[in-house]
């Protein structure tokens, strides 16, 4: 959190990055893991990858697509964070390369 609330300070955000932020703030629910059919089942189970195990959770069908949608918020945000962190790195390497050029130290 501060990592990320340093380089929004630090650094004047473009528009491209504003966007990204504010969709991220847009996604409501989230959840990580995956849906999986049980075999000759109405259920479902949700398998999540936590404290190195795999935790499952039965879900009733009825909870199948709110929860479904909820993974797909994850997946969004997990997008938008990776694009926003191309888009930091992208500015931070531009930045170094004209210092580079003009001959300033990073010291």
């Amino acid at each position: 959190m501060y990592i990320g609330l340093y380089i929004i300070l630090a650094m004047e955000p473009t528009s491209k990055m504003k966007r990204m932020l504010d969709r991220m703030a847009k996604i409501e629910r989230m959840e990580r893991g995956k849906l999986c059919q049980m075999t000759g089942r109405t259920h479902f189970n949700h398998q999540t990858w936590r404290n190195g195990r795999n935790e499952v959770r039965y879900v009733p069908a009825s909870e199948v697509e709110a929860i479904q949608k909820a993974i797909d918020g994850y997946q969004t945000f997990i997008t938008l964070v990776e694009q926003y962190a191309d888009e930091v790195i992208r500015l931070t390497r531009r930045e170094r390369q004209k210092k580079k050029q003009s001959g300033e130290s990073d010291l």
